[in-house]
């Protein structure tokens, strides 16, 4: 059974089905945090949890004399602490509804609370990782190369990529070689090393027109992660509606060139969040086997029974609450790369 707890006064045969339908139904809008450094979230530690990295060992040529121990190395971490929030809702269930309803109100519930949690939950990693502060813009204006959001009026190009992963590469980010699969418990399986690019589904046709792109159906033995549309040499992109643009928020399109606009002035300005291996760590949506608590808690009750507050028992709910958390953990191991998209 998923590992989700607090079943309220349903059977728990019933309830592992509700539960595992609501992981089901989260788990492929669950985008971005797959490709963070997973921390389950301790049991009994309070509201904090803490991130910890080891930095590199001095690297200078270290010469051994005949019969001298030398002196030993001493590594050196860094934490990072972060606070962990409850996030959390439900739905009312009456006993009209329970009663008279034809559908299966427990399943179509568990569907859309599903969905919400796993939106809601991603929002919180997309916007504390959209906040980093290694940022690459698009477009130019007279010649000169955008500094800033209001200067952005091209679509991405294999040049700004080549720039962001050249950067990436100079800051010893590491590529990326396993994610976590989108199941209901925790599990991760292995993908080529590669950066891997996060972006809107707008982005996606101006992701097809680059140079040397490889859509999925042509990878081969290789195996596509959700949501994802192809490769540009080393870069994988993938698509979710959660990396929401910033409506005329750019500059006017340059001459001939026809982007994405709300109002039809300025250009629409859409980010990339290009990723290295450890840049961010977050808690898992999904619980790891043996470790930590139960990220994700589901809530249900029947109506029809008697209980404080409501003696008719007229009143029932199914409802879900999470804890959830995220962090930069290098910046430099990681780029927000602002771009327009062509308009189709």
């Amino acid at each position: 059974m998923p590992p989700i707890t607090g079943t309220g006064d349903i059977s728990y045969r019933t309830a592992g089905f509700v539960c595992g339908e609501l992981l089901k139904r989260a788990q492929p809008l669950i985008v971005l945090s797959r490709f963070g450094q997973q921390q389950p979230i301790p049991k009994n530690h309070g509201n904090e949890i803490k991130f910890r990295g080891y930095l590199p060992l001095d690297n200078i040529p270290k010469a051994l004399v005949e019969g001298v121990t030398p002196a030993a190395s001493k590594p050196t971490f860094r934490d990072v602490v972060s606070r962990l929030q409850q996030y959390g809702d439900y739905i009312e269930i009456t006993d009209v509804l329970s009663d008279t309803i034809e559908d299966p109100i427990w399943v179509e519930f568990s569907d859309i609370l599903g969905e919400q949690s796993a939106i809601m939950l991603e929002r919180v990693v997309t916007n504390k990782l959209l906040a980093g502060t290694n940022v690459f813009f698009s477009g130019k204006t007279g010649g000169i190369q955008a500094t800033t959001r209001d200067g952005v009026n091209e679509p991405l190009t294999l040049t700004l990529q080549r720039r962001v992963t050249r950067a990436l590469k100079r800051q010893e980010a590491r590529t990326i070689t396993d994610v976590v699969a989108a199941s209901a418990n925790f599990s991760t399986f292995s993908i080529a090393p590669s950066y891997v690019a996060v972006c809107h589904t707008d982005v996606e046709a101006d992701i097809r027109n680059m140079p040397g792109f490889v859509p999925v159906e042509k990878y081969g033995s290789y195996k596509p992660m959700e949501g994802e549309v192809g490769s540009v040499e080393n870069v994988r992109y993938v698509t979710t509606n959660l990396m929401e643009p910033w409506l005329d928020a750019g500059a006017a399109p340059a001459g001939g060139m026809e982007v994405e606009s709300n109002e039809g002035a300025c250009a629409d300005v859409y980010p990339i969040l290009y990723l290295g291996k450890n840049a961010f760590g977050v808690t898992p949506f999904a619980a790891q086997r043996a470790r930590g608590a139960a990220p994700v808690n589901v809530m249900a009750l029947n109506p029809n029974t008697p209980r404080g507050g409501d003696p008719l028992g007229q009143r029932g709910s199914l409802g879900w609450k999470a804890y959830r958390t995220a962090e930069i953990l290098y910046d430099m191991w990681m780029a927000r790369v602002e771009v327009a998209v062509t308009r189709l």
